[in-house]
């Protein structure tokens, strides 16, 4: 892969804003570098804008060195970091599954750039053949979200194979969910395949939405150009340091994994014994899509309720689907006994 040949040359060539934490990297007893207010001890230092300490846990914890390491804002902030990188407004384009992650397009149009969808087959899985025959020269990215969001499935790894091993640009899979599925996560595969990203993050299995906080893995060149990219201090001292400490959590992480999942056949067991619920889809991830005979009514019906779900009915594939988040037992005994009231 010749990476300069896909980046925009303006990203290329231009020369990165130099913060004075990244100038001056160590131990003293003076700073008087940064234009800090030096009277509020605590918080009144710029945060490591490379968030090593923070990476260097995580690095045991996914067996990644931290040099393969960028840590965002969310998802969101690799996934438009990418685009911006890789992608030249109104010449570059990218392709996309289709029903999928919607900020993919969302970051696509903010940027400027076409964004291809390329529709799952029945069974919500992705064709390699018909997907790539949606590039051209001038696609650089492919987004794939294993699971799919909000399909729950995990797309065909040999399909995703093919694309890696066909495909000339970069490929971003999506690993939201992967805590919740059968399958290893691609971080291992990133040696082998150089054009790949892998997302992750601390939404889901670690229970910290709120914190914000995402994980993409790439080759040590990719991670640099997101760095070059990114603004200089996109994490804060707060979030790096509870994340830090959450990290202690592993066990307690795996113990929430497996109540989920207990939780999410509890939803797959009750659920088709509803006369309206025509269908419950196979899920690899901490949801599930259900097809319903009036999805529009349901969720309204439960929304009266206080029982809030997600109406799928107007995406791709999905007509009559509601998108049910696993909850807590007592979360999901309620809902099923709101659901035996219509």
């Amino acid at each position: 892969m010749n990476l300069e040949q896909l980046v925009r040359k303006s990203v290329w060539n231009m020369k990165p804003y130099s913060s004075a934490r990244d100038e001056f990297k160590g131990e003293a007893s003076v700073f008087l570098d940064a234009n800090e207010n030096p009277l509020n001890d605590k918080y009144n230092r710029y945060p490591d804008p490379l968030q090593w300490k923070l990476k260097g846990k995580i690095s045991g914890i996914k067996e990644v060195a931290p040099e393969k390491i960028f840590l965002g804002n969310g998802s969101d902030e690799p996934i438009d970091l990418v685009i911006r990188v890789f992608c030249e407004p109104r010449i570059d384009n990218i392709v996309a599954i289709d029903p999928t992650y919607g900020m993919y397009q969302v970051c696509a149009d903010i940027n400027d750039v076409e964004y291809r969808k390329v529709l799952l087959d029945d069974n919500f899985d992705l064709d390699a053949n018909i997907l790539l025959s949606k590039t051209d020269e001038n696609t650089k990215l492919i987004f794939l979200c294993s699971p799919n969001n909000p399909t729950g499935n995990l797309l065909n790894r040999k399909q995703i194979e093919k694309i890696l091993d066909t495909f000339k640009g970069i490929v971003v899979v999506d690993e939201a969910y992967i805590d919740f599925a059968s399958e290893k996560t691609w971080i291992s595969q990133l040696d082998k395949y150089p054009n790949l990203i892998v997302l992750q993050t601390f939404s889901k299995a670690w229970g910290l939405a709120a914190v914000r906080l995402g994980m993409a893995f790439a080759s040590p060149e990719i991670i640099k150009l997101f760095n070059k990219v990114k603004y200089p201090y996109n994490v804060n001292i707060l979030t790096q340091n509870f994340v830090y400490e959450e990290l202690d959590k592993v066990e307690q992480r795996k113990e929430w994994i497996k109540t989920l999942l207990k939780g999410r056949d509890y939803l797959n067991n009750e659920l088709p014994k509803l006369s309206f619920v025509e269908k419950i889809y196979p899920t690899d991830a901490n949801f599930i899509l259900v097809k319903v005979n009036d999805a529009n009514g349901l969720y309204k019906q439960l929304a009266d309720k206080g029982v809030i779900v997600r109406n799928r009915n107007a995406v791709s594939l999905c007509a009559g689907c509601l998108r049910i988040t696993v909850g807590t037992d007592d979360e999901n005994r309620t809902l099923i006994e709101t659901l035996h009231q219509f």
